[in-house]
């Protein structure tokens, strides 16, 4: 079975980049710790190791926006992966928007915002007290 080297860094982390698998979209950058990829592999479901609350988080699991793998690319140093997704509810940030990289850079150094957005985090979040 492959094994992703997951010593590189100290804290056992490794990145992982979300993709829609239809369009090629970076929906996300997450991390991996071992028992996150092993549970990624085993459900088909995205699952990350979440760095602020320190445990494993399955993407989606409180607003329903989970991520189904359909494809796992590994780099060459295999400490670095891309999960291919299909992006359930079609919202991969919390803020709603499609893709965490919803805004862009403008030549003055500004932010503009580039997508529409899917669902209103207020709403989707309430139930939570605001937890994603």
């Amino acid at each position: 079975m492959l094994q992703l080297d997951f010593s590189k860094n100290p804290d056992g982390l490794i990145p992982a980049i979300a993709q829609d698998w239809k369009t090629g979209q970076v929906l996300m950058l997450g991390y991996l710790n071992q028992e996150a990829w092993e549970k990624s592999l085993e459900t088909g479901v995205a699952t990350y190791w979440t760095r602020s609350r320190k445990r494993l988080w399955v993407k989606g699991e409180t607003s329903g926006n989970i991520q189904k793998i359909h494809e796992i690319l590994v780099d060459c140093d295999l400490d670095t992966v891309i999960f291919k997704v299909e992006q359930v509810g079609g919202a991969a940030c919390h803020e709603g928007y499609p893709s965490c990289f919803f805004r862009k850079v403008q030549r003055d150094g500004s932010l503009a915002v580039v997508q529409e957005r899917v669902f209103d985090p207020a709403q989707v979040y309430a139930k939570t007290g605001g937890r994603k």
